[in-house]
């Protein structure tokens, strides 16, 4: 729209917008320091020069994210001079809007069911086949009969081998010469992974699964098969250790670095190793950091590939649905933790998609899980048309900026490795692992305080669900990076919970002193209701009441629980919280939290409190030695 005018007639130069005044940032700045001033975030005389900055927050590499972006906040070359750009997709042009490949994956090791889910997904939306083999998995022997009836010219295979991937590897490319499919037909990717293995297991490539075999492999795989790849960048062992976006970004970037060097020493040249390598992400529930780690990710092999010399720096993805990000609690919850992951993967531009099944963390999914799964991404494509558009997070100076950020956090990160020694050595030394475990302890109290929330598990958390329950999958190898789940420490203690319930037939609980009437209490006893329920804990409370007797009366009836909690406003606070602490602990309670600030109420005679952002683990945990029963 170029020439408009408000009455229909028309206005050379003359846009729509701009018959409307345009706000200044400082216009917008006055009204945000009014928003913080209402809530008492800034005083009534306070004037801060950039406010919005108290609306800012950070991420775990440390890049602050702003309210606001302009056009100024956006450059996505900065520092990088004659970089291309391929944030876009796989071309500097973009992504094709064919729609990306939808990848299930199948961990079960009985080849009769696996087979049969294969052919169920092909048969219903999915285009690929995504295979757990090796060690506690589907044995590669096996392959043959899992892949009967799969036409192997029109679904790519991927294999997911472990450490000892020679076996599924000759075991796949068997199948395909057995049954004769044209070599310009087979499409997929082998899997060899020894850096992914070392991460995992803490064992340095050695025999048998060195970076020289998966080169070998590489190179004979392709004088058979000229599309098919041998090599996969997996990102998620650093992921699912708790690693930042940066660092999941830069140690896969340092791993696809040590390959391309491992195959151009085999004799490849740069742009057909280039081709043999696919780069494998964790997609997570948030959208835009997801959405930013793919098209930086990208951004970071266009340089290597730059800088090695070659024709193209196209990167081949494939996004998988974080592991870390689900939990076994309330489980129906990862299916919108899957939707938003598989949604930025999209918008991201991966080639290739896993989701994960909501009960991927219980077991081995059933039927109807991986339904839903596959039809998550169906919806996607064939409904909401994600496939479409070209990169559509692009021009959002808010994405923009991000994926500058997390490019050059990945890049000082790589370049951290390379300094020592590459990915082998950075992780022998335990350099990776401790970079990680830095970003670790920062989350893990960002979930404990509940700033990070788990809707379902920390937030809202159901206690009388149904119990859902699968058979157990493989274990994983171990030994190397640890592999954690977001919502282990309070699924843990509703482990306690239910520990204490299979004991005693009761759950464990708390009494919540509701002070005051009903108006007055409910912020807060809602709040203390909703934490310890975090924790398995369950709740009674006094309803309305008018005076301390009132408060014992009704904790006598609730059966004298060890653990009290006063609730109420600050203005009934203060006449009442020191009597009805002093009191229920007259009449049994052996603790008393407080709901509220610790600071402003410390005379309160309360032993501990309970507040927005207090640690709601060491809470619960406090709480369950003081009600006793449910071990660690």
């Amino acid at each position: 729209m170029t020439e408009a005018t408000v009455d229909g007639g028309t206005s050379t130069g003359s846009t729509f917008a701009s018959q409307f005044p345009q706000p200044t940032r400082e216009q917008w700045q006055s009204l945000v320091a009014g928003v913080l001033r209402k809530s008492r975030v800034i005083g009534e005389d306070d004037a801060p020069d950039r406010p919005e900055d108290l609306l800012a927050t950070t991420t775990y590499d440390g890049i602050t994210l702003a309210p606001l972006y302009t056009a100024d906040d956006a450059s996505p070359d900065a520092g990088v001079p004659g970089l291309p750009s391929y944030v876009r997709g796989a071309r500097a042009t973009g992504s094709s809007t064919e729609g990306w490949d939808v990848r299930q994956l199948h961990g079960d090791p009985d080849p009769a069911r696996t087979a049969e889910a294969v052919l169920a997904d092909l048969e219903n939306g999915v285009s690929s086949v995504y295979l757990q083999t090796g060690a506690g998995a589907l044995d590669p022997a096996e392959l043959p009969r899992v892949l009967t009836g799969v036409l192997l010219d029109l679904a790519p295979v991927v294999l997911e081998p472990g450490a000892d991937f020679a076996p599924a590897a000759d075991a796949l490319l068997a199948v395909f010469r057995d049954r004769r499919v044209p070599a310009d037909e087979v499409r997929g990717n082998l899997g060899a992974d020894p850096v992914g293995t070392h991460a995992r297991t803490g064992t340095a490539p050695g025999a048998g699964a060195d970076l020289a075999a998966a080169a070998d492999l590489a190179v004979r795989a392709h004088a058979e098969f000229p599309h098919l790849q041998a090599i996969a960048v997996d990102g998620q062992p650093f992921h699912e250790a708790g690693a930042s976006e940066g660092q999941e970004l830069g140690a896969a970037t340092a791993a696809g670095v040590a390959y391309l060097r491992a195959l151009t020493a085999a004799g490849l040249d740069v742009d057909t190793a280039l081709g043999l390598v696919e780069f494998r992400f964790a997609a997570t529930a948030d959208q835009f950091l997801t959405i930013a780690k793919l098209r930086a990710a990208r951004r970071l092999w266009a340089r290597v590939a730059q800088a090695s010399g070659a024709a193209s720096g196209a990167q081949k993805q494939h996004a998988v649905t974080s592991w870390s990000m689900t939990t076994q609690r309330d489980p129906w919850v990862n299916m919108l933790r899957t939707t938003v992951a598989a949604f930025a993967a999209g918008v991201g531009g991966a080639d290739a998609v896993t989701v994960r099944p909501f009960d991927a963390a219980l077991g081995l999914p059933d039927a109807f899980a991986r339904r839903i799964a596959r039809n998550t991404q169906s919806l996607l494509l064939e409904e909401s048309h994600l496939a479409q558009v070209i990169d559509p997070a692009g021009g959002s100076w808010y994405v923009e900026k991000l994926t500058d950020d997390l490019a050059h956090a990945a890049w000082a990160f790589f370049q951290e490795i390379e300094r020592a020694g590459g990915i082998t050595a950075a992780l022998d030394s335990g350099l990776i692992a401790d970079r990680i475990a830095e970003v670790r302890a920062a989350r893990d109290k960002a979930l404990a305080t509940r700033a990070d929330a788990i809707t379902g598990v920390s937030e809202f958390p159901n206690l009388t669900e149904e119990p859902v329950v699968r058979e157990p999958a493989p274990a994983p190898a171990g030994g190397g990076l640890p592999r954690v789940r977001y919502a282990e420490s309070y699924e843990t203690l509703r482990d306690r919970a239910d520990a204490v319930l299979a004991e005693t037939g009761a759950r464990p609980a708390v009494f919540i002193a509701t002070l005051g009437p009903i108006a007055q209490h409910t912020a807060r006893a809602q709040f203390a209701r909703n934490l310890f329920a975090a924790g398995g804990i369950d709740a009674a409370d006094a309803g309305a009441t008018a005076e301390t007797a009132d408060v014992v009366a009704a904790y006598e009836r609730a059966g004298k629980p060890k653990v009290a909690v006063l609730a109420s406003s600050d203005k009934l606070y203060a006449d009442q919280a020191a009597p009805a602490a002093a009191a229920l602990k007259a009449a049994g309670a052996e603790y008393v939290w407080l709901a509220g600030a610790a600071k402003k109420w410390a005379d309160s005679g309360a032993d501990g409190f309970v507040f927005a952002g207090c640690d709601a683990v060491a809470v619960l945990n406090r709480t369950y030695d003081l009600l006793g029963g449910g071990a660690r």
